[in-house]
């Protein structure tokens, strides 16, 4: 059964942390936005130091070269492109949000970003992305013969993220987010298409829901993904879900936050995560929030019948 590839098999996966990495440089980026502006990520460099690197080369694994290209234009010309300002700042900060994203798959992290990614499709940005960052992450690691689960609790649907792979068969997409938000896509009846069909899954959750629903979406998440069983878990980590949030209507804490780390790393070996939105500030509070649920998760149980294992 599917089921045991959980306890037992965690047991003799080598217990490691997940690290937050950030870079001071996507404080740079459409600095003004009243929602989206760079006072979110204002508390990270306290805490966190710069970890730089450079993802340009992999921008093509998901995006075609003209995107790429006018993007870059787009930045130098100080153009304003998914209702964000652009300048030559942006692609610095877009890059080495590919490069960071790229970093934490290949070492179990979670890379504190701007600009997001998860709205960005192959020839179009959106929703405040540029770049599809999980995608391309994600991409790569298909591309060297992985499955991957790309879990979005991010209370916007992950529109260009399920564009990209909605035919594929390798990766299993699942969003949570909520109903007729922007962009307005996300029903349940979407799911996949070709021999992708089945490979996606999205739980939308009405306005006002709050923890309950969000863990009952995510248990339901998780079955579905133990049986696609999946190599490495991607998460687009948006917290606009949370309950203090500018934009949206969820109502999310920080121990569900907590609670949905600590579920997937307990089911899961290899688990790592990447910044999509969140429209107010404690931003930090809510992706430690996360991180540490994450790191609990990860720890050798003494007992296999731990009181605090979760599974759904």
């Amino acid at each position: 059964m599917t089921f045991w590839r959980g306890p037992y098999y965690l047991l003799k996966i080598k217990y490691s942390l997940m690290k937050i990495i950030f870079n001071s440089k996507f404080l740079m980026h459409n600095q003004q936005n009243w929602a989206a502006g760079s006072y979110l990520l204002e508390h990270f460099p306290k805490k966190y130091g710069n970890t730089d690197v450079n993802g340009e080369s992999y921008i093509t694994l998901v995006h075609t070269e003209e995107h790429k290209k006018s993007i870059y234009n787009a930045c130098i010309n100080g153009d304003t492109v998914a209702e964000s300002l652009l300048s030559p700042d942006s692609y610095e900060a877009a890059i080495s949000a590919v490069g960071l994203t790229i970093m934490a798959s290949e070492q179990g992290d979670f890379a504190v970003v701007r600009p997001p990614g998860h709205h960005a499709d192959r020839e179009r940005a959106a929703g405040l992305c540029l770049f599809n960052n999980i995608a391309i992450a994600t991409q790569k690691l298909v591309n060297e013969g992985k499955k991957v689960f790309i879990f979005d609790f991010d209370g916007h649907h992950g529109d260009g993220t399920q564009s990209i792979f909605y035919n594929s068969n390798r990766v299993f997409f699942c969003s949570v987010h909520q109903l007729f938000a922007y962009p307005f896509s996300g029903f349940a009846n979407e799911k996949g298409s070709g021999k992708g069909t089945g490979f996606t899954l999205n739980l939308p959750l009405m306005a006002g829901s709050g923890d309950k629903e969000f863990l009952d979406a995510l248990h339901i998440a998780i079955t579905a993904a133990m049986r696609f069983n999946p190599d490495v878990v991607g998460v687009s980590a948006g917290f606009d879900g949370y309950e203090k949030d500018s934009l949206l209507l969820l109502k999310y804490t920080k121990k569900a936050y907590y609670e949905c780390g600590l579920r997937l790393r307990r089911t899961f070996p290899i688990v790592f995560g990447v910044l999509e939105g969140g429209y107010h500030n404690e931003l930090l509070e809510c992706v430690e929030a996360f991180v540490e649920g994450v790191n609990v998760g990860a720890r050798p149980r003494k007992t296999m019948f731990d009181s605090d294992m979760s599974l759904g």
